[in-house]
């Protein structure tokens, strides 16, 4: 029998002799009898790291994990950091992977959906701004978070599931050492130096990047230049008081709009508006940096005076509550990618900030962290049972870096269509439909780890990356001929859009293997559908007005296009057989146009 395996082992490359010698040596690493030796440390005790180490526990639990954190913990219930509203992604993560359902329900607060406010006029009355959102609560939850209350609680989960958690230490030495069993980490705290031994090391430091410095890398800029300054104020601002109007009352039949994600939209820039349990209420500016300058709200009384030129209800809710201001944080520039965020070979990997960082609008911070989180855990535990992860590292360092890519072209150079309800309204439930039948069913499905490798659902990704990015291009586009004028007037971007309701509810379906593949295909289907059935509406709009030039090379340029050909095309062989709502576009609803020229 030894001849046979020594036979067998003489018949392997060199490159695979080395690799199972790494896979054997793994498996015999003697157990740590060092209490500073460890399988996995993670630098970073926030959101981000907290989720993880737990996720970690929780799908091996005799993995040795240990979590260095500067802050001391309890933290502040009231913690300002970006990233206190989740959507569905964020939410199933929080609620179902790991666990937080009593503490979701019982100390944060549900969340009644995204909702939007275009401007109209001096924006000096809320009814008479066309609205964007749900009239009902959808039946997949999602939450405001106090962000230290819920770090609070991952903190005491995660020493209950046997994650060492050490608070107020700083890494003063990290010495990564791919060719070896172990890496080398120095921290200093509370209890004195440290000397971490650990076979990966996860970076969740956030923007502080601590691993991208060691390795000496800069992040890399992305085409989308935005700024943000938010505070938060000890008061529960309630929109609904804003109007006195019963009609603009009467438009939400279940819900509370206070409890939204509440977004005052202007040209280039939003508002928003999130309540929290701890009773207070976060007010962030976001704007796009070529329309508005850093300069005129980067301190607290310039963000004030500039709400009161731009929103003025809100800024009067401020004003009179001004004492009661607890915080003010600027963020210049937020947007950035990463050039490699996991490494299989070299058993270290980037999780939240500290890899890609997006834009806060559809709130994705957390999503990415659930995604990002999944597909290190998948990392880590192959590894140590003993798997060569090398390839498996490079293919989710791929698929990550690409589903950012995809996500990020939903921001960027779009901030120019806030200014125009009737194209911005049509967007939102575009990218909203889009994130429930492909981020989102991946992630309920839990098929990121195998999305690369499955070749029809890569086939698919792929084409919805050219279906999704010439749309978005099309929203541009839209916005450059578009001179519609709304009336006050409610969109729902759930109830009456059939496709809506069955996306939303279809991410949580029990599905087989061979039923999730043909659902995700049938999705693919559905958005260039749904794709060619918005390039036709708005062609046929637009297409009598033959004296306007620049309309008119518009179409043409749309109709020569081969990929709107080819939506416009599917739209016309799907629409009778697979009818869709047209609830989801505006065009020709209560709106006045120029005259034609």
């Amino acid at each position: 029998m030894a001849s046979a395996v020594q036979h067998r082992l003489s018949e392997l490359s060199g490159d695979q002799r080395a690799a199972l010698v790494e896979s054997l040596r793994a498996r015999r690493a003697p157990e740590p009898s060092d209490p500073n030796q460890y399988d996995v440390v993670v630098l970073g005790g926030g959101t981000a790291g907290l989720t993880l180490a737990l996720q970690l526990r929780m799908k091996m639990p005799d993995i040795r994990v240990v979590v260095v954190e500067k802050q001391v913990h309890p933290v502040p219930e009231t913690t300002h950091k970006v990233g206190e509203s989740t959507v569905e992604i964020a939410a199933h993560y929080l609620r179902d992977v790991l666990g937080l359902r009593e503490h979701l329900k019982t100390h944060q607060l549900r969340k009644f959906g995204l909702r939007m406010f275009f401007s109209a006029d001096d924006n000096s009355d809320i009814a008479r701004r066309v609205e964007l959102g749900s009239s009902v609560f959808v039946p997949l939850g999602s939450y405001q978070l106090d962000r230290g209350r819920l770090e609070n609680e991952l903190g005491v989960l995660c020493v209950q599931e046997g994650v060492d958690f050490l608070v107020g230490y700083k890494v003063v030495d990290l010495d990564l050492r791919p060719d070896q069993p172990l890496h080398r980490i120095r921290v200093m705290g509370p209890g004195g130096k440290r000397e971490l031994a650990a076979r990966w090391v996860i970076d969740a430091t956030g923007r502080s990047q601590l691993l991208q410095r060691h390795h000496g890398r800069e992040r890399i800029p992305v085409g989308h230049a935005a700024n943000a300054a938010w505070l938060r104020i000890a008061h529960p601002i309630d929109i609904n008081s804003w109007t006195s109007d019963p009609d603009w009352t009467a438009r939400i039949s279940n819900g509370d709009r206070s409890l939204s994600t509440n977004h005052l939209m202007g040209d280039g820039y939003w508002v928003w508006l999130i309540r929290l349990s701890s009773g207070s209420t976060s007010v962030g500016i976001v704007a796009d940096a070529n329309t508005h300058s850093f300069s005129e709200f980067n301190t607290l009384e310039k963000a004030r005076e500039w709400l009161r030129r731009r929103e003025p209800q809100c800024a009067a809710v401020i004003d009179s509550h001004v004492d009661e201001i607890q915080d003010f944080r600027v963020m210049r520039d937020y947007a950035y990618g990463c050039e490699q965020v996991f490494s299989g070979e070299q058993r270290w990997c980037l999780t939240g900030e500290s890899g890609v960082f997006l834009d806060p609008l559809y709130s994705p911070g957390l999503d990415l962290i659930a995604i990002s989180n999944g597909l290190v855990v998948d990392l880590v535990t192959r590894s140590l049972a003993g798997e060569d992860v090398t390839a498996l590292g490079a293919i989710h360092d791929t698929l990550f870096r690409n589903v950012a890519k995809l996500w990020l072209a939903v921001y960027e150079k779009q901030y120019g269509l806030m200014g125009h309800p009737e194209v911005m309204s049509s967007k939102v439930i575009w990218d909203t439909a889009f994130y429930w039948g492909v981020f989102g069913l991946l992630f309920f499905q839990d098929k990121f780890r195998s999305a690369a490798t499955n070749v029809s659902v890569a086939a698919d990704l792929g084409w919805l990356t050219q279906i999704s990015n010439r749309v978005q291009q099309f929203f541009r586009e839209w916005a450059s001929i578009d001179d519609s004028q709304l009336s006050p007037q409610f969109v729902d971007l759930y109830k009456p859009v059939d496709f809506m309701v069955r996306l939303h509810a279809a991410m949580a379906d029990e599905l087989t293997d061979a039923e999730f593949e043909t659902r995700f295909a049938d999705n693919t289907r559905l958005f260039a559908q749904l794709a060619g059935q918005l390039v036709s509406t708005v062609i046929a709009a637009y297409a009598e007005r033959t004296a306007d030039d620049d309309i008119v090379t518009r179409i043409q340029g749309w109709q020569r296009d081969p990929i709107i050909a080819e939506l416009l095309a599917i739209y016309r062989r799907e629409r009778h057989r697979n009818p869709t709502s047209t609830e989801w576009m505006t065009i020709g609803r209560s709106s006045a146009r120029r005259a034609n020229a």
